[in-house]
């Protein structure tokens, strides 16, 4: 079994020299690493360079960025041409610091399942760590069905993950409609022999000023249209076949019910079945009754009322 990490920079020169000593201190070495700049100005192709005699780095550079999610496509497609089924994908930012056993870990843990993604410590720019769990930290629900990913939300980190290179035929190309890459692979997993979280924390996961994708400051509004974005571009692609027809059903009337809520109109009571029976799969993360019966009642007013009566962004 091979072992392919797939990393993606830009400008990363402060922090890239940290995340490659962390490779080169892994306690099971990986067979390949795949590194695609997607038009750095710093000297972060420089840094690269300086390790190619410490790692097995294949390092491709953008001359124009083209952003994080075609790094990582460009990156993926690379590793199909070099992998066999049951070999290992690991996804990497330029930023964090691995925990020295995370490819052993990771590689005897996978089992069966298509993907599996670990925890994390939180660490600053400076390296101290902050929180003990990103998963405890964030609130991330450790199991979501797929029609809860089918909304949007997520619980996977990319750089927590590894996955089977089989998963790839699935995963290849990523629809540019697709907002984030793991976001995408995740939901592919489900499509397959699914995935699972393990207890282990795999990285230090830095959280700083200049994060490509952190905990993130959207406000509700954008959120909502990203999830919609989101919606439309799973439903024009190839795995909304592989969905069962019960699934499908379900993600086109989440399209509309989203579509309605950025309309000037008031749902009618009709949605009220719907909305009350699919509630744990459009909103998992609420876990309080309070919380969730607010969340039923923005669900019927819509976007614009929800602005303008309740001071919603």
């Amino acid at each position: 079994m091979k072992i392919c990490i797939t990393l993606a920079t830009y400008n990363g020169e402060k922090y890239l020299g940290e995340m490659l000593e962390s490779l080169v201190q892994q306690t099971k070495p990986a067979d390949v690493i795949i590194a695609v700049d997607d038009g750095s100005k710093d000297s972060t192709c420089e840094i690269l360079e300086s390790y190619k005699d410490r790692l097995p780095l294949e390092i491709t550079r953008f001359e124009k960025n083209q952003g994080h999610r075609a790094a990582f496509s460009a990156a993926l497609e690379k590793a199909r041409e070099l992998l066999a089924d049951d070999d290992l994908i690991f996804l990497a930012d330029q930023d964090d610091i691995w925990a020295s056993n995370k490819l052993e870990v990771m590689s005897q843990k996978i089992g069966a399942n298509s993907m599996i993604f670990g925890d994390a410590e939180i660490i600053n720019g400076e390296g101290d760590i902050i929180e003990k769990s990103w998963r405890k930290k964030t609130g991330i629900v450790e199991h979501l069905s797929q029609r809860a990913l089918l909304t949007g939300y997520t619980n996977v980190t990319g750089c927590m993950v590894a996955f089977k290179a089989a998963l790839l035929r699935t995963v290849l190309p990523i629809p540019q409609g697709i907002p984030v890459h793991d976001q995408w692979i995740t939901l592919c997993a489900t499509a397959e022999n699914g995935y699972a979280p393990i207890a282990d924390k795999v990285i230090y996961y830095r959280i700083h000023e200049s994060n490509a994708i952190g905990e993130g400051n959207k406000t509700w509004s954008e959120k909502l249209q990203t999830n919609l974005q989101w919606a439309k571009a799973v439903r024009d692609s190839r795995i909304y076949e592989k969905l069962s027809n019960e699934n499908r059903q379900f993600l086109d009337k989440f399209i509309q019910f989203l579509e309605m809520r950025f309309s000037h109109m008031f749902l009618s009571p009709f949605w009220l079945a719907w909305i009350l029976k699919n509630a744990r799969n459009i909103y998992p993360q609420v876990t309080s009754v309070p919380q969730m019966v607010a969340r039923i009642l923005f669900s019927f007013v819509g976007v614009s009322t929800a602005k303008k009566f309740f001071n919603k962004k």
